[in-house]
């Protein structure tokens, strides 16, 4: 009797219904039923979505992220332990980014690390990750006395991203967001709902907010619709994962899988600033000290498309001879920049800005040169 071969379940979020009611196209994504993008009757489509965010407001369901909880007299060891960044600098509300790694200096997953309470941290995690990250840090704090707890499936995150964020989300809650700095958290009641978690944080490059309420499906439509029509007046529109990729390509923020991974070290992935070798050791110091006498022998860098082009993740890079030197882990048209741009892995000698080099499509090389990042900074307020 041959064996039942079962597919993998696809998960859906507590908005999952709500997507489909608005007409979202959706797509699997780490096992994830998700939303790509939205039809035009309701303001989207990926260019419309990227738009609405670097110049109004965007609304995104990000449920499909992770969230562990460390909480305990040893909580901070654990995280010092785990993570790369310092959380000993954190003050209570605060959030920091940071990764945990494994011991060959390498990506476990870059995080978000909040500081709850004296004694509370919660670790905001990739969707594609959730069970290996959970596992790793749950095996390698064992020994220190904090509890940790898988909390992913208890949130419905929604992010409302854009420069009007802040003005929609006002009107929604008791909390003076206006009091909340970048990378800091608040607590308030939201639609109604008591001690909602606010962070000022978001994967867009844009200022912003992800708020996290109960995953039940009557209030995350609540509170979802709230938002859109509190947002009304400022040209808000919903934004699938199509938009997301592309704005947090612009602003160089990492992808797991791409731009970080088990192969790359943080060297090579250009995150020396959120790693803090002057901490009490933390798991991969000892082998990133190693790398960093060693030198890099590849680094990330910003490509733009000289001729017409797009490069796509996994093309290959080569030199003016075409020499194959290093590969493209993310690439798509930016269209707030109007331009066609990618991120790319290689080898120092060709990272400087304003190299020349090509980007092998449809087996011709297309020229492409090396261009400074973040491609998109957000405007500094006056």
């Amino acid at each position: 009797m041959s064996a039942v071969e079962t597919s993998p379940v696809v998960r859906k979020t507590a908005l999952n219904a709500v997507h489909r009611q608005m007409g979202a196209k959706m797509v699997e994504f780490n096992g994830w039923d998700m939303p790509v993008e939205y039809p035009a009757s309701v303001g989207g489509g990926i260019v419309a979505e990227h738009l609405a965010v670097r110049t109004g407001v965007g609304i995104f369901d990000v449920s499909h992220m992770g969230d562990i909880r460390l909480a305990g007299p040893g909580a901070l060891a654990a995280v010092q332990h785990i993570s790369m960044n310092d959380a000993s600098k954190l003050a209570i509300g605060q959030a920091q980014y940071s990764a945990l790694l494994y011991p060959q200096g390498t990506f476990v997953d870059d995080v978000i690390v909040h500081r709850l309470g004296e004694d509370e941290y919660l670790l905001v995690i990739n969707a594609g990750t959730r069970e290996k990250d959970f596992n790793w840090v749950r095996d390698n704090t064992r020994q220190l006395d904090c509890k940790v707890e898988h909390l992913s499936d208890d949130f419905t995150q929604i992010a409302i991203q854009g420069p009007k964020a802040v003005d929609v989300l006002q009107k929604l809650t008791d909390a003076d967001l206006s009091a909340v700095k970048f990378y800091w958290v608040a607590r308030g009641k939201l639609c109604g709902l008591d001690n909602i978690l606010m962070g000022r944080t978001g994967y867009t490059a844009e200022d912003g907010f992800e708020i996290y309420i109960p995953s039940l499906e009557a209030t995350s439509a609540h509170v979802w619709y709230s938002i859109l029509d509190a947002g009304k007046e400022f040209g808000i529109v919903p934004c699938g994962l199509g938009a997301r990729n592309t704005l947090r390509l612009e602003g160089k923020l990492p992808l797991y899988g791409h731009e970080i991974s088990d192969t790359i070290n943080v060297w090579e992935a250009g995150l020396d600033r959120f790693c803090k070798m002057d901490k009490p050791k933390f798991i991969g110091r000892d082998a990133l000290e190693k790398a960093k006498a060693e030198g890099v022998k590849k680094t990330l860098v910003g490509l733009a498309m000289v001729d017409r082009g797009i490069a796509r993740d996994g093309y290959k890079v080569l030199d003016d001879a075409g020499r194959e030197i290093g590969y493209v882990t993310s690439g798509s048209p930016a269209p707030f920049l109007k331009k066609n741009i990618a991120l790319a892995y290689v080898p120092p000698e060709h990272s400087a800005v304003d190299s020349s080099v090509k980007v092998e499509i449809r087996g011709q090389g297309v020229s492409a040169r090396v261009v400074p990042t973040p491609f998109y900074k957000r405007p500094k307020k006056v």
